[in-house]
């Protein structure tokens, strides 16, 4: 499972089977719910530890190997769950389904969920990416596990009933189990995205101004990083004027690229005036809001408009709403801090409200321009509710610097590619240290940066309008499918709960009826 995803992912037909190898060991003999349980807390520790070293890079492994530990926990839920569902017929359905509901809750629960690692994440070159835009991304998690685990169960049925009907059957079954959603998947690769619609170009430019030096303290050197993202639009504006390269419409900076507040720091209001003005179009970047009431916002602000910088004002604000636990805000402080030293580095970051998307006013016509900050990306609802806002292009404004030189950045990025397509959006990726990138509305990558590198990214982007069905349909069918999966758990516990409440009724049981209950 883990070597489907970034920046392996060039094998991502290793997520179905690897779902298929652990409902085969999951099915074989007579499995109880402790070894369900137990196959997938081992599946989970196995993927998780390998996915997840970056969370340790600088604070050491104790977050790291915490963190994989608990999201191995939920895959032993998993185990557990679907011992149980799989009582009943059609295991494979029932496999899926509780796979995609344990998804779903640890995405959720606690603190808001850890979204990190989900099946539809691994697809990014693989032949299911293009259904995520019909069945978002549960829905490709529960085709990758139904696929997976279905083709295992017509080669144990065709391993103990080898007759020819038997075997006629179950290629049959097999070919609707792989061969349809991979041809579904092609056939939309095919037509695009459906629901949605031109709604013209745009010429975008990604700068990625890098920090000074890697490592946790980054934040020190805040006005470096200014510093950096305006020395390469300088530079992108000195290349405009000699005529190496055409005039963007909108020029795009990363979180925290001016960490110094222009509304606080008068001198980074004048630096980013000069890029502006330099650049003759308007900025969008990733900075800080102190609040009146204590804490701070995680800000995304527009200013200029056709290349102009009035009253030292923004024309554009938003607040990022889904924070990240354990970075920019610390739950339970006093608690946690027992545990590393690192715990009051932690921010003080609150949720914004409002809209999720920003309207610059460029040259050749208003852009409204959805915006999922950095960790929002891995969240269904943020790119969807800027989509259903009137959102013609997405924006993930990130900054990974903390995480040094490893595989989060490439996993990070596959999101944004999976987002493309999901939402039927070009998107812009504008890290402050890497990877940037420009994705078309299929996931494919126009230009891509390396790592820790400057770099400014330019090209005329697609817009677009309209919902594709995954959208417009949003978090439902996972709720259905949640409430299948518990429905499903409950029937197949019936038996088991009657006989515990009739027993419960009579009291102790006499020796003779208790010998006639062992026989029943």
């Amino acid at each position: 499972m883990y070597a489907s995803f970034p920046p392996l992912h060039h094998v991502w037909w290793l997520a179905p089977v690897s779902l298929g190898l652990l409902y085969a060991v999951m099915t074989v003999g007579r499995p109880s719910v402790k070894s369900c349980a137990g196959s997938g807390f081992v599946f989970g520790l196995a993927f998780f530890v390998p996915l997840l070293p970056w969370i340790g890079e600088y604070v050491g492994p104790l977050p790291w190997l915490a963190l994989a530990a608990v999201m191995a926990g939920y895959l032993a839920l998993f185990g557990a769950l679907a011992a149980v569902t799989m009582r009943l017929r059609a295991r494979p359905l029932w496999f899926a389904l509780s796979w995609v509901t344990v998804e779903a809750v640890r995405s959720a629960f606690p603190f808001g969920g850890f979204p990190w690692g989900r099946t539809a994440f691994s697809q990014v070159d693989g032949w299911y990416l293009p259904l995520t835009s019909v069945i978002g991304v549960p829905g490709v998690a529960f085709v990758i596990a139904l696929t997976g685990a279905s083709a295992v169960e017509v080669i144990g049925r065709l391993l103990h009933r080898p007759t020819r009907t038997a075997r006629s059957a179950g290629a049959a079954l097999a070919i609707a189990a792989v061969v349809v959603p991979l041809a579904a998947g092609a056939a939309l690769s095919r037509i695009g995205s459906p629901l949605t619609s031109p709604a013209g170009t745009s010429d975008i430019a990604a700068v990625q101004g890098n920090v000074p030096r890697l490592g946790l303290d980054f934040d020190t050197q805040r006005r470096a990083v200014l510093d950096n993202h305006v020395r390469e639009t300088l530079g992108l504006a000195a290349e405009i004027d000699s005529g190496r390269r055409s005039r963007p419409d909108l020029v795009l900076w990363p979180e925290n690229a001016a960490d110094a507040p222009p509304t606080v720091y008068r001198d980074s209001a004048e630096s980013i005036r000069a890029a502006v003005t330099a650049v003759g179009a308007p900025v969008a970047f990733g900075t800080w809001i102190p609040l009146d009431g204590g804490g701070t916002t995680n800000t995304v602000l527009l200013w200029g408009e056709h290349g102009g910088f009035a009253d030292d004002q923004p024309s554009g604000r938003y607040d990022k709403h889904i924070v990240q636990p354990f970075g920019e805000y610390l739950p339970w402080r006093s608690f946690f801090r027992i545990f590393s030293s690192y715990a009051d580095r932690a921010g003080d970051f609150r949720p914004g409200t409002g809209p999720a998307v920003l309207t610059a006013h460029t040259r050749h016509g208003d852009v409204v321009m959805g915006v999922s900050t950095c960790w929002e990306v891995a969240f269904d609802r943020a790119p969807a509710q800027s989509v259903r806002e009137g959102a013609q292009i997405l924006f993930v404004p990130t900054n990974n610097a903390t995480f040094g030189k490893t595989d989060m950045t490439y996993q990070q990025l596959a999101m944004s590619q999976v987002r493309a397509v999901e939402t039927g959006r070009s998107v812009v990726v504008a890290a402050t240290s890497g990877v940037s990138a420009l994705i078309a509305p299929d996931g494919s990558l126009i230009a891509e940066s390396e790592i820790f590198t400057p770099d400014v990214l330019q090209a005329r982007m697609e817009l677009r309008s309209g919902q594709t069905l995954a959208v417009r349909l949003g978090p439902w069918p996972q709720r259905l499918a949640i409430l299948a999966t518990v429905v499903a758990f409950l029937y197949a516990l019936r038996g088991r709960i009657s006989l515990d409440v009739f027993a419960g009724r009579r009291g102790p049981a006499t020796k003779k009826e208790h010998d006639g209950q062992q026989a029943t």
